[in-house]
């Protein structure tokens, strides 16, 4: 325990709802595609990613693969652990914890998806892999603090890796694949230069951030803080319960998300909120139902309600919604209110003539 007692506790950080949310879901539901914390420095961002960590269940992994693949599932292993378990071998568990590896900003490709060794394979006929960021991130967090300053083609290969679960390694005709699922959280500055619109859509949720203007509040944070760093070990025994609660509330919903359905009036409702509000492709659509059943399951629900869809919407329309110059980020919230309000309406127009197949509903 003596290194958790290091981690300021995720449950203990003031204020930040919509950024705590974001987290959590994406810890449910690792298919949301990640989180992008927009905001001034000094908002308990990195403070925040790495609480999350310390907060998740300890996972099995085998325990000499390089990539920590998962033991338990073929679909999440490597080509080596799959020859191994071919062969009859029983793979070596351990338990560990939920690591965040965090990316430099000056990363080059090499080092973020790893190197092949042409030589070798050449001479040999045997793939030699040296693993890179994403082999080390799998099955855990990839943080990215400034991602707007990283270059645009590693992010393109991240968010790529983010949303298929496998890295690919292609060098003279000999590729190489390993698993490659994460959770990926970018954090960035606006004031020190934006993303590319491309790149900002396929960033699942995100969450534009501020400090703390309630007196209160504020006051609350230099109080908890001043009370970490006196005695840390004090204020690790005041907040691990509720740590260990939120913990339990992560494990229940992964459980219950499988189970959770949508009505197609509510899925109508997503359809209208993102035609409404100005959004360009489906990407939004689907994230919206994405977040929602998540959003569900963490509430212990196994139906989506209109009020998991308001602040689905939120998070998943932040960066994806075409802005008029000098306008500010966000999801006008009144507008998206008066939306779901009159979703009832809405609703009982599209009954009959709503299709009775499902095929034009989003993908889950």
């Amino acid at each position: 325990m003596e290194n958790q007692k290091l981690i300021y506790h995720f449950t203990a950080i003031v204020g930040q709802e919509k950024m705590k949310n974001a987290l959590i879901l994406n810890a449910i539901n690792p298919k949301l595609g990640g989180v992008l914390i927009r905001g001034e420095k000094g908002t308990a961002k990195s403070t925040a990613v790495r609480s999350l960590a310390a907060l998740l269940p300890d996972i099995e992994v085998v325990a000499d693969c390089k990539f920590g693949c998962n033991p338990h599932s073929k679909a999440q292993m490597c080509q080596e652990c799959i020859n191994r378990i071919d062969s009859g071998e029983d793979l070596p568990i351990k338990k560990t914890k939920t690591r965040v590896i965090e990316l430099p900003v000056g990363s080059t490709e090499d080092r973020v998806v790893g190197t092949l060794d042409l030589e070798h394979a050449i001479k040999k006929g045997e793939k030699r892999f040296e693993p890179g960021i994403l082999a080390e991130a799998n099955r855990g967090i990839l943080y990215v603090d400034e991602v707007n300053l990283l270059d645009d083609h590693i992010v393109d290969i991240l968010l790529d890796s983010a949303a298929m679960g496998v890295n690919v390694v292609e060098r003279e005709g000999v590729s190489y694949s390993h698993p490659a699922e994460f959770i990926l959280i970018g954090t960035m500055n606006p004031e020190e230069g934006e993303l590319r619109p491309q790149l900002l859509d396929r960033f699942g949720l995100c969450v534009h951030i501020q400090g703390i203007a309630d007196l209160d509040q504020r006051v609350e944070v230099v109080k908890r803080r001043a009370s970490y760093e006196q005695d840390p070990a004090g204020f690790h025994e005041a907040w691990i319960e509720e740590d260990e609660r939120l913990q339990q509330a992560i494990v229940r919903a992964k459980g219950l998300l499988e189970h959770v359905t949508i009505s197609d009036d509510i899925l109508y409702l997503i359809a209208r909120i993102a035609i409404d509000m100005n959004v360009d492709g489906h990407r939004a659509d689907i994230m919206m139902m994405k977040a929602s059943k998540t959003l569900a399951a963490f509430n212990g629900r196994s139906e989506v309600l209109k009020e998991d869809v308001q602040k689905a919407a939120d998070m998943a329309l932040q960066h994806r919604m075409r802005r008029k110059p000098f306008q500010k980020p966000g999801v006008e919230e009144g507008k998206l209110k008066g939306i779901i309000s009159h979703a009832h309406s809405h609703t009982h127009e599209h009954a009959h003539t709503r299709p009775h197949k499902h095929s034009d509903a989003p993908p889950a």
